[in-house]
């Protein structure tokens, strides 16, 4: 595969009369992060379904791992891990016995077995809570046990379906920096879908974007925000109402436009002089006391994506 793990051409899934995917073609370099973003029903998890082979494709084909999906699907499972809507895990049971009854499924030998439940336990801080029947756990301990239970049979490969979904901002923090870390020390390839656009910027090497099942931009973040050459000026000030805010989302090369603490921001999308713009404002009764830019980000683009016709 030359460093690739996973190359789609013109995948497509349809449902009686709904295109769930529609001609997604990416490829994901072998030892990356790759994150799949879209809003709701955008077709992130159909998209997994299908690279795992629990969906057949209506056209076109993806190859992971080296096997096409549609013939060698238990080839591609075996070889990967995954963590979708529910953990997998026994709530009843201790943490240690979750993965002592993962590995016996794996057929992994025991001692390595023993080695490889404390490496995992003791990356993601968990090694000393082992004994603890999880139930009493919190949500992102779960789920970072779910993770070393996707990881136990060290694949090549991990699907990851919203990992931090209903976390807290510490547990979610503490979990993308744990994957962070077992990537790079693990070596796999993750592909994960986020809501999250920070999350996606701080994590992953690639990001692809879609809606209705269809691919609307991909690659790093910071060419993704670079090539879209989105900008956020901050208008410090007074004389900001619904009706200005109406009127300028109006005006040339404006994204958004919101009022947010008592600031405007505005996220333009081309890389222009702001003095005309800020002429305008000062004519429509703004008094204008500091403007200062940002660079865009992640969720920046994404937002404007969504604005643009598909």
């Amino acid at each position: 595969m030359n460093g690739i793990a996973i190359q789609t051409t013109n995948l497509s899934r349809d449902f009686l009369k709904l295109r769930a995917l529609d001609n997604l073609t990416i490829e994901v370099p072998v030892g990356q992060i790759f994150g799949l973003l879209g809003p709701n029903g955008a077709g992130k998890t159909t998209t997994i379904r299908l690279l795992l082979g629990l969906l057949s494709p209506s056209q076109g084909k993806a190859v992971v791992l080296g096997y096409d999906t549609h013939n060698a699907a238990d080839q591609i499972r075996h070889r990967s891990g995954s963590l979708l809507e529910h953990h997998g895990l026994y709530e009843r049971m201790s943490a240690e016995d979750n993965l002592e009854f993962y590995a016996r499924a794996w057929h992994i030998p025991a001692e390595q077995k023993r080695r490889r439940i404390q490496e995992l336990l003791q990356s993601l801080n968990l090694w000393e809570r082992r004994k603890e029947i999880i139930v009493e756990w919190s949500r992102g301990m779960r789920q970072k046990l779910a993770v070393a239970r996707t990881l136990l049979h060290r694949p090549r490969l991990v699907f990851l379906d919203e990992p931090t979904a209903g976390l807290d901002p510490v547990a979610a923090a503490a979990l993308r920096y744990d994957l962070a870390t077992l990537a790079e020390t693990e070596g796999v390839t993750i592909f994960l879908t986020t809501h999250n656009l920070i999350e996606a910027q701080k994590l992953c090497h690639q990001v692809a974007v879609i809606r209705q099942g269809r691919l609307l931009a991909l690659g790093s973040p910071d060419t993704l925000c670079n090539y879209r050459r989105l900008q956020r000026i901050i208008v410090s000030g007074r004389g900001f109402d619904e009706t200005l805010l109406t009127d300028l989302r109006q005006q040339p090369g404006i994204a958004t436009a919101q009022i947010r603490n008592s600031h405007l921001e505005i996220d333009l999308t081309t890389e222009t002089s702001t003095a005309p713009l800020i002429s305008w404002l000062v004519q429509c009764g703004v008094v204008v006391e500091e403007v200062y830019k940002e660079k865009a980000s992640l969720e920046d683009v994404f937002m404007a994506l969504m604005k643009e016709e598909v």
